[in-house]
């Protein structure tokens, strides 16, 4: 799960990324334009906003997100106990609300309920490039606003390269480790899959080594 924690106190968000990249994949954002910034390259599954920031609040970004249909889940964290800051997150389209000091577990048990209630770990996006991403359990390429599914085997061919980028791969064992044994692929049945993969991707991302199979990079 990739999360993007929006802080500008430094000493706290030093605590909360030390905490938090223990178990997720998290950037950070000291504003709301940094926060924008980043969103024009990458996908989150879980945003975290303080409100009081510098500049542009919280929870005007939160509002503007939802303005532009952007219904990535946000969990709001702040110092202000007035219960009206709390009713405009919800109003705005925050899925949980944590009021500071609060416990680390506290932040991670609410993040598990996200996680949970809106099907995370299911719907994991990988970043093969700008604009593009790869969600394995749906098997689709996301390509800016295009969305392209592909075969099981596909999906199962990509998946192994990101898991072993920059490695030299052969034939033998994309068919040791993605097909059975009594269903074993000819090499032009693995280069057909590969030919399809770099349509979606690009063919500068699984290059071939003369002899010796393909490598991601």
């Amino acid at each position: 799960m990739k999360i993007l924690l929006m802080e500008d106190d430094v000493v706290l968000s030093d605590i909360l990324l030390d905490f938090l990249r223990e178990s997720w994949q998290v950037d950070y954002a000291y504003n709301t334009q940094e926060v924008y910034e980043k969103l024009e390259n990458i996908r989150y599954d879980l945003f975290i906003f303080d409100i009081n920031v510098a500049g542009q609040s919280g929870l005007e970004l939160l509002k503007e997100l939802r303005e532009f249909n952007n219904t990535t889940p946000t969990i709001i964290i702040t110092a202000y106990t007035d219960t009206d800051y709390l009713k405009q997150a919800f109003e705005f389209g925050a899925c949980d609300y944590i009021k500071k000091p609060f416990d680390l577990e506290e932040l991670n048990a609410r993040i598990l309920n996200a996680k949970t209630i809106f099907n995370i770990e299911n719907n994991t996006q990988i970043e093969i490039s700008s604009n593009l991403y790869f969600n394995a359990s749906k098997k689709q390429i996301l390509n800016k606003d295009k969305i392209f599914t592909i075969s099981t085997k596909d999906s199962n061919i990509l998946e192994y390269f990101l898991k072993n980028q920059k490695r030299a791969i052969t034939n033998e064992e994309l068919a040791q480790n993605l097909w059975n044994f009594d269903k074993m692929p000819s090499d032009a049945t693995i280069r057909s899959h590969i030919r399809t993969l770099r349509e979606l991707i690009g063919k500068d991302k699984i290059n071939t080594i003369r002899g010796s199979g393909y490598i991601y990079e």
